[in-house]
């Protein structure tokens, strides 16, 4: 071998070595705005000074210390923004519903919030998987796939405040099939016995006048359109959103054709009583299928009224007030009850129509009945 060829070999034989060695770290890219703030802190080495370092541990402290509330929920609450704060609200959501969480400012403000949500893994793990995101006075949306606990957490950047207005709601995922109709118009629901026990209803069925509009609850793509089997007339409607086949029976005629895509509020047919349905009165029955039945209950009826407006009570943000009533209790977040002393004072931290949520002197936070203190 010549020494031009060796001096090739050995030099090719380096850069090899070096190449297979060497280890080049992935770039790092935050998730969520809340990640992304996180990393920015850490830059410009704000996250190890006592402000960050509370920021940082705030935000998983709501983990362990959070509020169990209703839906819907809403409060006024007021940020401190000499202080490092976040707020966490746990809640249940069955398949079908949405959670849409809302935040909006009272006044004009630059204030940057984050809003993330979390399914709860497990309560004995204390497992926390994050879901969805949003940031900035947004509103975050999320449809869970099954029934299950999810925690929000509210958490401002560093050294912001302000006075801020937050609504949970679940709602229906779908329309309501039956034009003018509502829950009032089910009188069968998903799982009442049939055929003398036999089998059992996978649907719920929806009263009303012979020839009233059924319409798409949803976008979708028309699987089937014709008469099949026990169900008489029927529309197999398929959802892709969701993954799911919805299931429309007894009609009176059909609107809409195999193979065409449809919009939400779109005719489908009109309601009767084809198929095995020929004595009784005229309904539909709607279903829903992913991988076997599913109750369309709760995807096609909001449980909850819409929360209304609230008793300006800002003046009281920020305020330490004298609880004194022996009656009273302090409703723990995570914890019973407890009875307050007459002396007890506590730092009003936000308002809701029924409860003042509060931090007393020893650090415990819960919610106080605003009727019990006769607050106005």
């Amino acid at each position: 071998m010549s020494f031009q060829k060796a001096l090739v070999f050995v030099f090719t034989s380096i850069m090899l070595s070096a190449c297979f060695h060497e280890k080049v770290p992935r770039k790092y890219f935050p998730r969520t705005d809340h990640e992304a703030y996180r990393v920015s802190l850490i830059k410009a080495n704000l996250l190890n000074t006592s402000l960050g370092e509370i920021w940082d541990s705030t935000a998983q402290k709501i983990f362990s210390n959070h509020h169990e509330v209703p839906f819907p929920y809403q409060e006024v609450f007021r940020i401190d923004e000499r202080e490092p704060a976040a707020a966490g609200y746990r809640f249940s959501v069955n398949r079908g519903q949405r959670v849409v969480i809302n935040l909006k400012s009272s006044k004009e403000t630059t204030t940057r919030i984050f809003m993330d949500l979390f399914r709860v893994e497990s309560d004995s793990l204390s497992k926390y998987r994050q879901v969805a995101s949003s940031d900035s006075l947004n509103v975050l949306a999320f449809e869970p796939r099954s029934e299950a606990a999810y925690v929000s957490r509210i958490q401002p950047e560093l050294l912001r405040g302000g006075i801020f207005e937050l609504t949970i709601e679940n709602v229906s995922t779908l329309g309501f099939p039956v034009a003018g109709k509502d829950k009032k118009a089910i009188q069968s629901f998903f799982g009442d016995s049939r055929d003398g026990g036999r089998r059992d209803h996978h649907g719920v069925d929806i009263f009303a006048k012979r020839h009233t509009p059924i319409i798409a609850p949803t976008d979708g793509y028309i699987r089937f359109a014709g008469t099949r089997g026990i169900g008489g007339k029927v529309v197999w409607l398929y959802d892709n959103k969701r993954r799911q086949s919805l299931y429309f029976a007894h009609l009176q005629d059909h609107k809409v054709v195999k193979g065409i895509n449809v919009k939400k509020g779109d005719t489908l047919g009109t309601v009767g009583n084809t198929g095995n349905a020929r004595t009784t009165p005229p309904h539909l029955h709607f279903g829903i299928y992913s991988n076997g039945p599913i109750n369309p209950y709760d995807h096609i009826v909001g449980r909850f009224k819409k929360p209304g407006a609230l008793t300006d009570l800002s003046h009281v943000l920020g305020d330490t007030i004298l609880l004194g009533d022996n009656r009273l209790a302090l409703h723990l977040v995570g914890g019973n009850p407890e009875p307050i002393d007459t002396s007890d004072t506590a730092l009003v931290l936000a308002y809701s129509d029924e409860f003042l949520r509060v931090k007393t002197i020893d650090e415990k936070e819960g919610f106080v009945d605003l009727k019990s203190l006769n607050f106005n």
